[in-house]
């Protein structure tokens, strides 16, 4: 229906993330078929990705080759734990890096898990290749008393103890501690070893549970104490490809499995739990990961946010890939590209997040800060559904469109309308520059040049468009360094032309 302008107008929100599952006619107009460092928020929206910046602007100290990448970046008591090469060192935010272990002779990609021993916090780490080690800000401690396993992949705490796996020689073998104890292995005490029957890629505790990923089962583990610890299957179907994927996100376990990414979701209602796959509409981005060195991930607690990577020391930063999902009614899903880490880490530390990873080139970076890649430029890429707004058999002559969208702070983008599913025979038309400099008009809270009007929370943007189409495709692409911004609909205005 016309409005007192004469014209049609056609409005939708931003809302159901990347979908590469359906046919662009299938689509619902919010979604998208390209959202690359965009975010779906649990606000709504897509917001384009802040960035990340250096935790130390010194360089980890290398142990042999300058293309040693970080191993592990891990924090603790206000510091950065990084392992490159053989050798593990301690770094605040400014400062030289500290080395605090030189005992290794080799090393591969480490696990690690905070914990709380008798009042005294601890941090303990295992790589698959020497014995776990713990420390406590001051002295590095390897756990190699009798008893204990030589090389573990994997360390959690779970109670009261501590939980190995992944040792080379008997990997389908869990070694766990005494009771509150870190150290003790004697059986005599309550120590011992469990057995599945997979090898096992994974552990994780979660609520009252230990699970248990192994690369064709899932189990979990439950009791107290030797004395009543079982091994139960949550199922013999499906496994985990990689332990570095497992995170917790709004009371789901999410982890990669062989056909993308599942979760473990616990239902009270009846005391188990439930295996479902999330990754449906991203499926193509779980497919042919052959090539992938590096499998990790984090979470963001305050946006319910997983972020999972894929990375390879042949491939540059620019075209690393990975993918988010959000957890809202349903996951929403959005592209990540300019990442590249070789190791993660997340903590809220005094209710601040702080989200880490290592990197092939030496260095630790700090996520969630600046508006850019230490530097680089963020691609931010949005694009719509092909839209017929109700009749694909109409032509649209287009006129204005509104764009409800919230800027942090300076934005640069552009804006491009494209017709008919981009036919090469349709005349496309230049670039609208989207930013706080070069809008046509502005209403609300939004920064136009340097005024600033209204009080709403989201700005609208009025900008006329030229061109007609019997349907119509939107693309958003950052511009330059642009601040995190959030798109939030669109109202494309139109009057009814012929029909076909």
């Amino acid at each position: 229906m016309a409005d007192e302008s004469g014209l049609s107008p056609f409005v939708f929100a931003c809302s159901g993330g990347l979908v590469l599952d359906l046919s662009t006619f299938d689509m619902q107009p919010g979604m998208a078929l390209e959202l690359q460092n965009f975010e779906p928020d649990i606000k709504g929206g897509y917001r384009r990705i802040s960035g990340y910046t250096k935790w130390n602007t010194n360089i980890v100290p290398q142990d042999a080759s300058a293309s040693e990448k970080v191993l592990m970046s891990a924090y603790f008591k206000g510091k950065v734990i990084a392992a490159r090469g053989t050798k593990i060192h301690e770094g605040g935010k400014t400062g030289s890096w500290t080395q605090i272990d030189t005992g290794r002779t080799s090393a591969g990609k480490y696990t690690h898990f905070r914990y709380n021993l008798a009042g005294t916090e601890f941090i303990v780490w295992a790589d698959g290749a020497n014995h776990a080690t713990k420390y406590d800000g001051s002295t590095v401690t390897d756990l190699n008393a009798t008893g204990a396993p030589t090389n573990p992949k994997f360390v959690v705490g779970f109670k009261d103890a501590l939980f190995f796996a992944g040792m080379s020689a008997t990997p389908q073998a869990i070694t766990f501690t005494a009771p509150f104890t870190d150290s003790d292995f004697s059986t005599a005490n309550g120590a011992g070893t469990i057995n599945v029957d997979s090898n096992i890629t994974g552990l994780f505790p979660f609520r009252d549970q230990l699970f248990i990923f192994c690369e064709e089962r899932i189990f979990k583990l439950v009791g107290n104490t030797i004395a009543d610890f079982q091994v139960l299957p949550v199922t013999r179907e499906i496994g985990c490809v990689n332990g570095h994927t497992i995170q917790e996100v709004g009371g789901d376990i999410i982890f990669l499995g062989p056909d993308g990414l599942r979760t473990v979701a616990g239902t009270e209602k009846i005391g188990d739990v439930e295996l479902g796959t999330i990754s449906r509409q991203v499926q193509p981005r779980f497919e042919g990961l052959t090539d992938v060195d590096e499998f990790d991930s984090v979470v963001l607690p305050d946006k319910t946010q997983y972020r999972i990577f894929f990375s390879n020391a042949n491939t540059t930063r620019s075209n690393t890939t990975g993918v988010m999902a959000v957890r809202k009614q349903t996951y929403e899903f959005a592209d990540i590209r300019g990442i590249r880490p070789s190791s993660t880490d997340f903590i809220v530390d005094e209710g601040e997040s702080i989200v880490l990873h290592g990197e092939y080139d030496g260095f630790v970076y700090r996520q969630e800060q600046g508006n850019d890649f230490d530097g680089n430029t963020i691609t931010g890429k949005y694009r719509s559904p092909d839209l017929s707004l109700g009749d694909s058999g109409i032509r649209k002559n287009f006129q204005r469109i509104i764009i409800n969208y919230a800027p942090e702070a300076a934005v640069n983008a552009d804006l491009f309308v494209r017709y008919d599913y981009e036919s090469p025979q349709v005349p496309r038309p230049a670039a609208y520059p989207f930013d706080t400099a070069t809008v046509v008009a502005v209403y609300g809270s939004s920064v136009y040049g340097t005024a600033t009007y209204g009080g709403q929370s989201n700005p609208l943007v009025r900008q006329p468009i030229e061109g007609s189409g019997f349907a119509v495709a939107l693309r958003v692409n950052d511009r330059g360094v642009s601040a995190p911004y959030s798109l939030k609909g669109f109202q494309l205005e139109f009057d009814v032309g012929a029909r076909r």
